[in-house]
């Protein structure tokens, strides 16, 4: 079963940043798509960023140059440099194969921005 486990998460003010991390059992960095997604209270979960296995990235039109996703192959993880935060980024975070497997959902990290 893979396990994925996220991590980096706080609270900062707008404007901070922050980098989510986000590690998984066996190769799947390798072998699959992978995505960050975010889910706020009451509100649907939502892909922020993806990458292929081939190092394509899109965005949501919200994050766009201000969010970036990179892997590193080596030490089998998957980041979210987050920059330029907003209130409305606050939500829960998760890393997760793109598209969504439901197996492998992990807790997810929180990230609150706010004043």
């Amino acid at each position: 079963q893979v396990q994925v486990v996220e991590s980096g998460g706080g609270l900062v003010q707008p404007g901070g940043s922050l980098r989510l991390s986000c590690v998984a059992s066996g190769n799947i960095f390798m072998l699959n798509a992978m995505g960050w997604y975010r889910q706020a209270p009451g509100m649907q979960r939502e892909l922020v960023a993806s990458l292929t296995k081939d190092g394509v990235t899109n965005y949501a039109d919200s994050v766009k140059g201000r969010f970036i996703i990179s892997r590193d192959k080596d030490k089998n993880m998957v980041y979210l440099q987050m920059n330029s935060l907003k209130s409305d980024d606050t939500a829960v975070y998760y890393c997760n194969g793109f598209p969504w497997v439901v197996a492998w959902r992990g807790s997810g990290t929180q990230v609150t921005v706010s004043s």
